[in-house]
């Protein structure tokens, strides 16, 4: 006779105000803000570890910790039917900080006119008037300027500039007909000129940084590292309590007030999924019992899409220097010594937003400009001086989504983001890389100008270019939309986060996005979660009395403008509907 194994002990961590899962971006926002009253017990599950290393906090190092399984989680999509079955590598940040101790630093608001869509897809209140003051709350703007913030938690700096090619190419974008800004965060998004990073003291200021550290530093947050989320527990319909593990223990911890998912655009509708909360079909399918049959879980996930148009350099003054073993030695050096150099940068300093044609109301394609011809994580550099741009459209149309492998927490998730597999995707990439030549081809560039390296001077047809597409496009690193918030049947989440059809369950993190915003998604991830925060406790920071809708005065009769603006914030009606039309794929009649 032989005895069964006793099941181990599910150890009680105790009862807390608020369960948050997930240390990433709105993570850490939301334990921070929540734990301002110091009489709230917060805590915190993350399923990585410590975030501090110095490949993480040097900003040039950045393709580093993306390539390192302690701080990525390596995933990958499914074969993609629009790429021709190619399988993207999708980074998504494993440890404190998430996906911001790992990501570009890249600071980009989005445009204005995105909240003001948000809100007309469903989410009230997300207006730009209303979400501006959080974006003012969460800055430290080196410098100030218009509409900034300069003493919030996250510090934002420019880049030096010392390289002649991110003036040239800012300046041929103006040559090419379009828009000068002065600073893409601040009144005019629309038009070429300085990026800025999330950068301070020549460090990552990452949402542990700027959030975590400081709140844990207060006593009422608890982080728990190294914790694997299985599933939120309920008391019929009312989130009660959260079971994970730590190096193989069971473990239960209660909240007295709510569970607040901040597992990311991909890990939240997993774990909604495995606590039973989803499309009923996929669920019973893995055999977990059906909480809440949510249709939407898991569904309409975006991401942002980009492919590197690469030029040779006829001048020594690109960072291919850098790439040597010496080049590298001194640039870290330097940086460990003063925080400052080349190591201080995420050398994304300057770039521009473009609308694709005539009838768009707002910019739909992105340009970062990098002074060397590299892949983004670092993996493929051209051998020579060159230069590139990363360009890509904003607001694709094709949807994906992610569902379970299985039903163990273990299990990494099935995701595919059905990449190009609408119709207007392919037009809208065509016109990146025709409208990035002729950039390229602007006097300001003559001086450095040399062969056309990607894609090559060759691919100029429809199929040709589409042939390019489909072997060099890659992910932008960017997935949101999969618990979108919403009043309509398929939302998951109400415009304050709680989950419809349950009690004392929020989802806070870029998952419940509408619709992807026109540029990188890190900042506009922590303005929601602190706006978020607030709700939870039900207050909201005063609308913004100078928060200006410019577009364009031309936008339906012109696909480029240098400088005419008109201000919609006294017409937000007529704008919804044509922000509506867009959406729908409809560029305006001119």
């Amino acid at each position: 006779m032989t005895l069964r194994q006793a099941e181990p002990a599910l150890r009680d961590e105790g009862i807390y105000d608020y369960v948050i899962i997930g240390a990433g971006s709105a993570g850490c926002v939301l334990a921070n803000r929540l734990g301002e009253d110091p009489k709230t017990r917060i805590l915190v599950l993350e399923a990585g570890g410590s975030d501090r290393a110095t490949i993480v906090a040097m900003p040039s190092a950045l393709s580093m910790p993306m390539n390192t399984a302690r701080f990525n989680w390596g995933m990958t999509t499914e074969p993609e039917p629009g790429l021709d079955g190619r399988v993207i590598n999708l980074p998504r940040g494993k440890g404190l900080g998430g996906s911001s101790s790992i990501n570009g630093m890249c600071w980009v608001r989005g445009n204005p006119m995105d909240y003001e869509l948000w809100e007309a897809l469903g989410a009230d209140g997300w207006r730009w008037s209303n979400v501006l003051p959080y974006f003012q709350r969460l800055e430290d703007v080196q410098g100030g300027g218009p509409l900034r913030g300069t003493d919030g938690p996250i510090k934002v700096t420019r880049g030096r500039e010392t390289n002649p090619l991110y003036h040239a190419f800012a300046q041929a974008g103006v040559q090419a007909g379009y828009a000068q800004s002065p600073n893409m965060n601040q009144r005019q998004h629309e038009g070429f000129g300085p990026m800025e990073m999330n950068v301070g003291g020549g460090a990552r200021c990452s949402a542990a940084v700027a959030y975590l550290r400081p709140a844990m530093a207060r006593g009422n947050v608890r982080v728990i590292t190294g914790a694997l989320v299985d599933k939120i527990e309920f008391a019929g319909r009312h989130a009660t309590a959260v079971l994970f593990a730590v190096n193989g223990q069971a473990c239960r911890a209660q909240a007295g007030q709510e569970v607040i998912l901040s597992a990311g655009a991909i890990m939240s509708p997993v774990i909604l999924k495995r606590s039973g909360v989803g499309p009923a079909s996929e669920l019973r399918d893995h055999g977990i019992e059906v909480r809440h049959d949510s249709p939407g879980v898991g569904e309409n996930l975006m991401d942002h899409l980009e492919v590197y148009i690469q030029q040779e350099c006829t001048q020594p003054i690109s960072l291919y220097p850098a790439l040597s073993l010496l080049g590298k030695a001194r640039i870290g050096l330097e940086w460990l010594l003063t925080h400052r150099g080349l190591g201080a940068t995420n050398h994304f300093e300057s770039g521009g937003h473009i609308r694709s044609r005539a009838g768009i109301v707002y910019p739909d394609i992105q340009y970062h400009f990098l002074p060397l011809a590299i892949s983004y994580d670092g993996k493929s550099a051209v051998r020579g001086h060159g230069y590139q741009v990363h360009v890509g459209t904003k607001r694709s149309k094709s949807r994906g989504w992610v569902r379970l492998r299985d039903a163990r927490p273990q299990s990494l998730p099935r995701v595919q983001f059905n990449y190009m597999t609408h119709p207007d995707d392919w037009p809208e990439y065509r016109a990146c890389i025709r409208l990035t030549r002729e950039i390229f081809a602007q006097t300001a560039m003559a001086p450095y100008r040399g062969a056309e390296l990607a894609p090559g001077a060759d691919v100029t047809s429809d199929d040709a270019l589409d042939a390019f597409l489909k072997r060099k496009l890659e992910s932008a690193y960017h997935p949101s939309g999969t618990c979108r918030m919403g009043t309509d049947a398929a939302a998951v989440t109400h415009p304050d986060g709680r989950v419809h059809g349950l009690q004392a369950l929020r989802v806070v993190d870029a998952s419940v996005m509408p619709q992807a915003t026109a540029g990188d998604l890190n900042a506009p991830t922590l303005a929601l979660a602190e706006r978020m925060a607030d709700l939870i406790r039900g207050r909201h920071l005063p609308a913004a009395t100078d928060a200006p809708l410019l577009a364009a005065q031309d936008w339906a009769t012109a696909q480029r403008t240098p400088h005419i603006l008109r201000d919609y914030s006294s017409d937000r009606a007529a704008l919804r509907d044509m922000l509506l039309a867009n959406a729908r794929g409809k560029a305006l009649p001119t």
